[in-house]
C-alpha cells in the first residue's frame, strides 16, 4: 500500500515536469512568483551540472571514463587528462543549452509569448535535452575541440568575472541602503557600529591578504610580476576607496561609501591571488600545503632535535593539480553570485539596465500573493507576475548562465591548457594575464560608477 501511495505521489509531479515552473516548486516556495521560481530552477540545473563535473575529477573516475570509446585515443597520460576532458564536455553541454536558449528567447516581452512557455515550463524535455547533449559531447572527436573550447572558455570566464563584480556592487548597495534605512528608523548607533564593523572586517581581510601575498608569492630576487600585481592593485584599491567618500562624489552619488569599496577591494585581492595561483613557475606560486608547512616550521630548533625542512618549490612548470584553494573559493563566489542573481531584489538602476529588467522582489519578501491552494489532489501554482511584462530579460539571463558554464569549466580545470600534442596540461601566462586584467577592468568599472555622474552631469544615473 505504501508503495502505491509513493507511486501516486510521484505521479502527481509528472504534470509539473511537463508544464510550468509555477507548480514545480510551489510546494517548496508557496509565496514565490513565477519569475523567481524559474530562475531558481535554472540555477539548480547549473549547480547540478557543476556537481557532475566535480564527480568527473573524483579519484577512481578515470578508470570508468577510459571505457568511453575513443576518449583516450592518442593520449599518453590518459589517467591525468581524462578528468580534464570530461569536465570540458559536461560544461560544453550546459553552455550549448543556455546559449541556444539565449538566442530563442530574444525579444520575449511577456509570458503571453509562446516562447515564454518554453522558458517557464517543459522541464522534463529540457532536462532530457541537457542529458542528451552531455552524453553526445563525450563522443566528440578530440581534434581541435579542447583547444578551441579553452579559448572560448577563457573569454567567457573573463566576462562572467565582470558580471560577478556588478552583482557584488549591487549586493553592497542593497546592503548599505538596508542598514542606513534601519539607522534612520531608530537605534542608529547599533546599526552604524555594525556597518563600521563589516567595513573594517573587509579591509582587514584585504590587508592580511596583501601581507600574505608579499610573504609567500614574492622573492627578493624573483617574482617581479607578482610584486607589480600586488602593489598596483593595492594602490588602486586605496585610491578608489578615497574617491568613493569624496564630497563631490557623495553629492552626486549618495549611495556610494566605504562598505561597497571594501567589498570591491576584497574581491580584487581574490582576483589577484587567483591570477598568481596560475603562474607557471612554482617558486612564485607555492602550493597551499607548502605555505602551511612554512607557517608551521619552527623558527628555532633545539640541537638534539632533527629539523623538518619544508619542501621548497623548484623552478619549472606547474604540475597538474585539481581542487586547490583558489578553485574552492572561486566555486564559492560563483554559487553565491548565482543564487543572488536568481533571487535578488535590486533597486540599482544600473544593474537593471544590465539585465534589461524591472525591479523584482526577493523570494523571501515575495508575499504579496500566494499560490492557489486548490483542493486535495489539485496542482498548486504560484502566480504569474509576467503577464504584462517580463521581470527580467530571458535572453540575457540564459546568456549569463552560458558564461557561468564556461567560468565553471575554467575554474574546475584551474585554467590549465593542453600542449600542442595534448600530452600534458600546464598553467600558462595567458591565464594569468586574463585574470589580472579582469581585476583591472573590475576596478575601472567600479571607478566609473563613482565618477560617471560628475563626468556626464546631464545624464540620469539614479
Amino acid at each position: 500500500m505504501g508503495a502505491v501511495l509513493g507511486v501516486c505521489s510521484l505521479a502527481s509531479w509528472i504534470p509539473c515536469l511537463c508544464s510550468g515552473a509555477s507548480c514545480l516548486l510551489c510546494r517548496c516556495c508557496p509565496n514565490s512568483k513565477n519569475s523567481t521560481v524559474t530562475r531558481l530552477i535554472y540555477a539548480f540545473l547549473l549547480l547540478l551540472s557543476t556537481i557532475v563535473a566535480c564527480i568527473m575529477l573524483a579519484p577512481g573516475m578515470e578508470m570508468q571514463l577510459k571505457k568511453v570509446p575513443g576518449f583516450c585515443d592518442k593520449v599518453v597520460h590518459c589517467e591525468e587528462l581524462v578528468g580534464y576532458r570530461a569536465v570540458y564536455r559536461v560544461s560544453f553541454a550546459m553552455a550549448v543549452f543556455f546559449f541556444l536558449f539565449s538566442l530563442i528567447m530574444i525579444q520575449v516581452k511577456s509570458s503571453k509569448d509562446p516562447r515564454a512557455s518554453v522558458h517557464n515550463g517543459f522541464w522534463f524535455f529540457k532536462i532530457a535535452a541537457i542529458v542528451g547533449i552531455m552524453v553526445g559531447a563525450f563522443y566528440i572527436p578530440e581534434g581541435p575541440f579542447t583547444t578551441a573550447l579553452f579559448a572560448i572558455g577563457t573569454c567567457g570566464a573573463f566576462c562572467f568575472i565582470l558580471i560577478q563584480l556588478v552583482l557584488l556592487v549591487d549586493f553592497a548597495h542593497s546592503w548599505n541602503e538596508s542598514w542606513v534605512e534601519r539607522m534612520e528608523e531608530g537605534n542608529s548607533k547599533c546599526w552604524y557600529a555594525a556597518l563600521l564593523a563589516c567595513t573594517g572586517l573587509f579591509y582587514t581581510l584585504s590587508f592580511i591578504a596583501v601581507v600574505l601575498f608579499y610573504v609567500f608569492y614574492t622573492k627578493p630576487d624573483a617574482c617581479t610580476e607578482n610584486k607589480f600585481f600586488i602593489s598596483f592593485n593595492m594602490l588602486v584599491c586605496i585610491a578608489v576607496s578615497i574617491i568613493s567618500v569624496l564630497p563631490k562624489v557623495q553629492e552626486h552619488q549618495p549611495r556610494s561609501g566605504l562598505l561597497q569599496s571594501s567589498i570591491i577591494t576584497l574581491y580584487t585581492m581574490y582576483l589577484t591571488w587567483s591570477a598568481m595561483s596560475n603562474e607557471p613557475e612554482r617558486i612564485c606560486n607555492p602550493s597551499l600545503l607548502n605555505i602551511i608547512s612554512q607557517i608551521a616550521a619552527p623558527t628555532s630548533i633545539p640541537a638534539n632535535v632533527t629539523a623538518i625542512v619544508p619542501v621548497v618549490p623548484t623552478p619549472g612548470p606547474q604540475k597538474l593539480q585539481w581542487w586547490d584553494a583558489q578553485s574552492v573559493v572561486g566555486l564559492t563566489v560563483f554559487v553565491l553570485c548565482l543564487l543572488y542573481s536568481s533571487i535578488r531584489s535590486s533597486n540599482n538602476s544600473q544593474v537593471n539596465k544590465l539585465t534589461l529588467s524591472t525591479s523584482d522582489s526577493v523570494i523571501l519578501d515575495d508575499t504579496t500573493g500566494t499560490g492557489s491552494d486548490g483542493e486535495d489532489g489539485e496542482i498548486r501554482r504560484v502566480p504569474d507576475n509576467e503577464k504584462d511584462g517580463v521581470q527580467y530579460s530571458y535572453a540575457f539571463f540564459h546568456f549569463m548562465l552560458f558564461l557561468a558554464s564556461l567560468y565553471i569549466m575554467m575554474t574546475l580545470t584551474n585554467w590549465y591548457s593542453p600542449d600542442a600534442e595534448f600530452k600534458t596540461l600546464t598553467s600558462k601566462w595567458p591565464a594569468v594575464w586574463v585574470k589580472i586584467s579582469s581585476s583591472w577592468v573590475c576596478l575601472l568599472l567600479y571607478l566609473w560608477t563613482l565618477v560617471a555622474p560628475l563626468v556626464l552631469p546631464n545624464r540620469d544615473f539614479n
